[in-house]
């Protein structure tokens, strides 16, 4: 299911994530979601949800609007 977007999206949640320290086992369990659901977000293999999108951007510790801007 990747799409260029998805593709972008994942790009700038894994530089996000690795900037920030974070394995995506420490990520999952810090925002409550499974480390193979970072994994397949980071791969653009799922399509994600705004709300997991909310999670996502409140780990980093970023606006949605700032994980967005690819």
């Amino acid at each position: 299911m990747s799409t260029p977007t998805l593709k972008k999206l994942a790009v700038k949640i894994q530089d996000e994530r690795k900037k920030r320290g974070f394995s995506q086992e420490s990520f999952a369990h810090k925002i409550g979601v499974h480390r193979t659901y970072i994994g397949m977000i980071e791969r653009a293999e799922k399509n994600i949800t705004i709300g997991n999108l909310e999670k996502i951007a409140k780990g980093l510790d970023i606006s949605l609007s700032k994980l967005l801007d690819f």
